[in-house]
């Protein structure tokens, strides 16, 4: 009866965290994100990590060069931490129809399926996360919204085995080739 009683708590935590909001939820939302489209090219993001607490864990830059082929999307990404530690993530990522991708990195486990409409992005997948000496394999819920002048802003809830890890935020900007030719950094933006 213990165990019966345990298991039943455990489903309505994991069902009352889960979130009922759908792609198909922001069909009508502007401007309509394309995610080769708006990857194409160079964009900087910054972003943070928080524990379960709303504790700052972790913070970060990245440099993202996109290639898309008419097929497939590849995203370099170089990451630089906060406390100079650096990443690189390389995905390729295919596009199955117009509201469908799939794409695999080095440390996503199988294949993350992503489904957008509307200015919004819903991806879903497993990642090996590297913490310490270690590696724990977490869950990504991960959404992306498009908004006004470039901006994308992407918020990812980190799982594992239901429970909530953390949650990253990222917010992205497309870098123009001109601000690089002339010294500058690139943003979309000087004051960002």
């Amino acid at each position: 009866m213990r165990r019966k009683a345990l298991a039943m708590t455990l489903t309505a935590v994991v069902v009352a965290g889960c979130s009922s909001m759908k792609p198909e939820d922001f069909a009508g939302g502007k401007p309509t994100f394309v995610l080769e489209e708006y990857f194409a090219g160079k964009t900087r993001a910054w972003g943070l990590f928080e524990d379960r607490f709303g504790n700052v864990r972790r913070q970060f830059v990245v440099d993202i060069t996109g290639v898309w082929d008419g097929r497939e999307l590849v995203l370099d990404e170089d990451f630089t931490y906060s406390d100079g530690e650096v990443e690189e993530r390389v995905w390729r990522i295919v596009k199955i129809d117009a509201n469908r991708y799939e794409g695999r990195a080095g440390d996503v486990v199988g294949v993350a399926t992503g489904t957008a409409y509307g200015n919004a992005l819903n991806w879903r997948y497993a990642l090996d996360l590297k913490v310490g000496g270690s590696t724990r394999r977490v869950n990504f819920d991960d959404w992306m919204f498009l908004q006004p002048d470039g901006i994308l802003i992407n918020r990812a809830r980190v799982t594992k085995w239901g429970f909530d890890v953390g949650e990253v935020t990222v917010v992205f900007g497309k870098i123009k080739p001109a601000d690089t030719a002339n010294g500058g950094d690139g943003r979309t933006d000087p004051n960002l």
